[in-house]
């Protein structure tokens, strides 16, 4: 988990400029096939389109692991966090649902 977590880490504080009129989010894919999971940054600058860089891909496919290195991610940035591909499944500690419904580009 951690060099996971330094990876993602290292990479998100080199691309994270503070910019005006920029929005920034995380975004944490499941990738069923190849049974990974994937972690972009994205950004969107006001009236442009969206620019989506990927940080890591976790091969460790279990919902435990991500989600201990989700909660560290979290206290290492305020950004906010997308998931896709997880429609249906829950967090494994506290049963929350992961995502409510799918998004339109799933």
């Amino acid at each position: 988990m951690i060099s996971d977590l330094q990876v993602i880490t290292k990479r998100l504080d080199a691309l994270f400029v503070r910019k005006r009129n920029v929005r920034y989010w995380l975004q944490v894919v499941d990738d069923p096939y190849d049974q990974t999971y994937n972690f972009f940054f994205d950004s969107r600058l006001k009236g442009h389109r969206e620019k989506s860089v990927p940080l890591h891909t976790i091969t460790h496919y279990d919902l435990a692991y991500l989600e201990t290195v989700i909660i560290s991610l979290k206290k290492h940035t305020q950004l906010s966090v997308l998931y896709e591909g997880f429609t249906g499944q829950h967090w494994p500690s506290n049963y929350n649902i992961i995502q409510k419904r799918r998004h339109w580009d799933e």
